[in-house]
């Protein structure tokens, strides 16, 4: 029955070629039956399946499938149902027929093996971006005189895996103009998988004759091809090597020898030991990456610390450096330092590793502040570059290198411009930067002293048990000539920690340059004999709270560049300050009052100082008495200010005229200023000449101008991206004065753009503040806050609404409105215009 069965089978299948899913049918129906046959049955079942197989064989390869596997094990059923289940699978075999002649199905035979696809030489070269360094490699490497030449034939092989560019890297060097000037014949054969030497014999001897022998033996065509590059100079690209006879190999290179001394092999393949058996003369590797990364072994700060070195890498070269260091091999790397860190280190320039060094002075985990570390390392003269006098700028280049590599991480950013505030360093990078600066730790020379005095310590240094007020510090400054940096800084801004005045031996510390007293509450002067430390480059003084007054021979301080005393009351700044031309930073200057006038410098003083950057306060305004003085400051001269804060309060008990507009005026900034705030101005209107000519400004705040009775115009700043409006009390209207146009100006195009980048309005304790509309127009369509992203309304109590055209053309996502009782009633969840914010995503009321 089985034979009968097996070759009905055979039968229906030899006239059913092609249809895979009649024959997947079949066979779900046979593992359908229940096997009950004997063992000899199942033998002929086994005999009959294989030829079932060889009557059809499918285009692609399919897993192997056993039909009578565990025949015999299986239960015995009565033979009716299989007889059965055979008459049923007989009908299927005739349906499978029928639809075979149905649809004109012809029979066909053989296999189909899936080979890759065939390269060619072309390029569309227009298409192609980068690899110029290693086509540059290679295009040297094929035209250059080879030491080897009288050796053995050159043969350049590009190893990299699938997909890297290998091919279109040699179709780039293939069709340079100077490579075919260069050589008789250039020669493109495409290897196969397996590898067929009689294709590629002949393919290479297509390219020296128009007809090749109709011969088959290898053997001869090496001869024809012996013959054919006798003398020769050309180019062979075999591309996509897979695999090879080694003996064949060289039997072909043997024949290619013949050819002249300057003729190439130039070879694609995806792995390196087939360029090692092709005896590969030079190997360009494309895939390092990927081979340093397995040098890492799986740790991520390896790997975070490798790929910050490569990104920095542009050619090849460079990269397999990298990978060739001898670094990966240190016995000391198994003590605990990675050699990524190690290789990365030494690629530094000398300058940036002297400044990583330098930070194992920090405890672990401790954060580092950016600008004060710059000046630890200014202190310590590393930031000294012949032909620069900008230390602070090469102390940036110097912290974004070491950034970039990774040396940094868990950096804190500023919110106003992206810029690092503070970082920290991993455990493993700290540990590396305290092995660099063993060899460097010399007592008797120590150059930075850091004193932390905190409430739980009863000392801070051996063999001294009293406060350090009383004892310490002048002992210290005896013994410690050398120093360079001096923190005492009070860390916990407590009174009782703080120091409550400062040796007058300090002088002793010539060497001095970074001096940190912040934070001190119980200092309430400084001794003159600071003022003899003429090296000195950073006094920091912020926050003593009870420090009125520095000392009047700061200006012998020749070589200070940052005077940080923000958050320190002082009542004046001394005489002499102008003579201060290298500072870069002074935290705030104060106009002194009548009492301190013959001891204090006025803002003439700033006159000169144009090398002053970043954020400078001037406070109590109010005590200008000669507008020419302010005038005489030239802060439009200012060029690296950023920031500038106008405070317009009063000091003292002598009433003066009030002058505010007329000072406001003669203080006018670099166009190239970023924020301004304009705070306790006292008079009734904000309108400076010069306010639409800061064309880079992008923060403004407007506080506390109490008797202000309209807002300026701001509308046209092109670059204001944040605007707050704080406590101007008699404020009661907003109307177009403050977009800057008029309802019927004609200088108006139908495209203007009111505050075309403002993406932040806050208005906060507004008290008189009811009407906010303006009138467009109706032949006008001109934009108005399109960017504005966030509005917040805090402490406006009288205001009865917001300008519907604002909340109809703004792509506002959030309005807050807090303390603001009328607009809650009116656009609150319950109010009637909710409907008109329903649109905005985030509302908080």
């Amino acid at each position: 029955m089985a034979e009968a069965l097996v070759s009905r089978i055979i039968e229906q299948l030899a006239s059913i070629a092609g249809v895979g899913e009649a024959v997947q049918s079949l066979l779900s129906n046979f593992q359908a039956i229940e096997p009950v046959l004997e063992d000899a049955e199942c033998r002929q079942w086994n005999t009959g399946m294989k030829e079932v197989e060889n009557a059809y064989k499918p285009s692609r390869k399919v897993r192997s499938l056993n039909l009578c596997n565990g025949f015999c094990y299986r239960p015995v059923v009565p033979h009716y149902d299989i007889a059965v289940k055979i008459k049923n699978l007989s009908k299927t075999l005739d349906a499978i027929a029928r639809e075979k002649d149905r649809f004109s199905f012809s029979l066909t035979s053989g296999t189909r093996e899936l080979k890759p696809p065939m390269t060619t030489s072309v390029i569309d070269v227009s298409k192609v971006h980068g690899r110029d360094e290693e086509k540059k490699t290679i295009i040297d490497l094929l035209l250059g005189r080879s030491s080897q030449e009288k050796m053995s034939l050159p043969i350049i092989s590009i190893v990299g895996t699938g997909g890297i560019g290998k091919t279109t890297l040699a179709r780039l060097v293939f069709n340079e103009v100077k490579v075919d000037a260069h050589f008789d014949k250039r020669i493109w054969v495409c290897f196969s998988d397996p590898v067929d030497e009689i294709r590629v014999a002949k393919a290479i001897l297509e390219s020296f004759r128009d007809v090749v022998p109709a011969v088959a033996a290898f053997d001869t065509l090496l001869r024809h091809i012996e013959k054919s590059v006798k003398g020769k100079k050309f180019l062979l690209v075999l591309d996509d090597v897979w695999s090879g006879n080694p003996t064949k190999w060289e039997e072909l290179v043997s024949t290619l020898k013949f050819g002249s001394p300057e003729s190439r092999i130039l070879v694609t393949t995806r792995k390196e030991d087939v360029a090692k058996m092709m005896r590969t003369t030079s190997m360009i590797l494309l895939d390092i990456g990927r081979m340093i990364a397995d040098k890492c072994n799986g740790l991520p700060l390896a790997a975070k610390t490798s790929g910050s070195l490569l990104s920095l890498k542009a050619t090849m070269e460079q990269w397999k450096t990298v990978l060739d260091s001898e670094i990966w091999k240190v016995e000391d790397v198994e003590k605990g330092l990675l050699p990524p860190l190690v290789i990365s280190y030494f690629d530094l320039p000398s300058i940036v590793r002297r400044c990583f060094s330098y930070c194992a002075i920090f405890p672990k985990g401790y954060e580092i502040n950016k600008d004060h570390l710059i000046k630890l390392w200014m202190a310590q003269g590393y930031l000294k570059v012949e032909g620069r006098e900008d230390m602070e700028l090469i102390g940036e280049e110097c912290f974004e290198n070491l950034a970039t590599r990774s040396f940094f991480q868990d950096f804190e950013r500023s919110e106003y411009d992206g810029s690092i505030i503070s970082c920290k360093m991993h455990d493993i990078v700290h540990d590396f930067a305290q092995f660099l600066a063993q060899p460097m730790c010399n007592e008797t020379k120590l150059c930075s002293l850091s004193i932390v005095h905190k409430s739980n310590s009863s000392t801070i240094f051996p063999g001294i048990r009293d406060s350090v007020t009383d004892i310490a510090l002048p002992s210290l400054f005896d013994r410690l000539t050398c120093l360079r940096t001096l923190c005492l800084r009070c860390h916990e801004r407590h009174f009782c920690l703080s120091i409550a005045r400062l040796p007058r031996n300090i002088k002793k510390l010539k060497h001095l340059r970074y001096l940190n007293l912040s934070n001190n509450d119980a200092i309430y002067e400084l001794p003159e004999a600071l003022c003899d430390l003429c090296n000195l480059q950073t006094l920091d003084v912020s926050n003593c709270g009870n420090l009125h007054a520095l000392p009047q021979g700061i200006a012998k301080l020749i070589n200070l560049r940052h005077l940080i005393n923000e958050g320190t009351p002082l009542l004046y700044l001394p005489k002499g300050l102008e003579r201060l031309t290298c500072l870069r930073t002074l935290s705030e200057f104060t106009v002194s009052d009548i009492e301190n006038v013959s001891k204090a410098g006025s803002l003439q003083c700033l006159q000169n100082l144009n090398h002053l950057q970043g954020s400078l306060v001037l406070t109590t305004l109010g005590n200008v008495t000669d507008v020419g003085e302010a005038k005489s400051a030239k802060l439009e001269s200012k060029k690296h200010l950023v920031c500038l804060r106008l405070e317009f309060i009063k000091l003292g008990r002598v009433e003066l005229v009030d002058k505010d507009n007329e000072v406001l005026e003669a203080l006018q900034p670099s166009p190239d200023l970023e924020k301004l705030t304009i705070c306790d101005y006292k008079s009734k209107i904000i309108s400076p000449s010069w306010l639409m000519s800061l064309t880079e400004l992008r923060m403004l705040n407007l506080q506390r101008c109490g008797k202000c009775e309209q807002l300026p115009s701001l509308g046209r700043l092109p670059s204001l991206e944040s605007l707050v409006v704080e406590a101007l009390s008699s404020v009661r209207r907003v109307g177009n004065e403050f977009l800057g146009i008029e309802s019927d100006d004609i200088s108006l195009s139908s495209s203007s753009v009111v505050f075309p980048k403002l993406k932040f309005l806050e208005f906060r304790d507004m008290d008189e503040w009811e009407e906010w509309d303006y009138v467009i127009s109706g032949q006008k369509d001109i934009k108005i806050m399109p960017r504005l992203h966030r509005l917040k309304l805090d402490g406006c109590h009288k205001l009865k609404a917001l300008p519907d055209h604002l909340l109809l053309t703004t792509k506002m996502n959030e309005l807050t409105m807090n303390w603001c009782s009328v607009l809650k009633e009116r656009y609150g969840r319950t109010g009637d215009w909710r409907y008109k914010v329903s649109h905005i995503p985030n509302i908080r009321d």
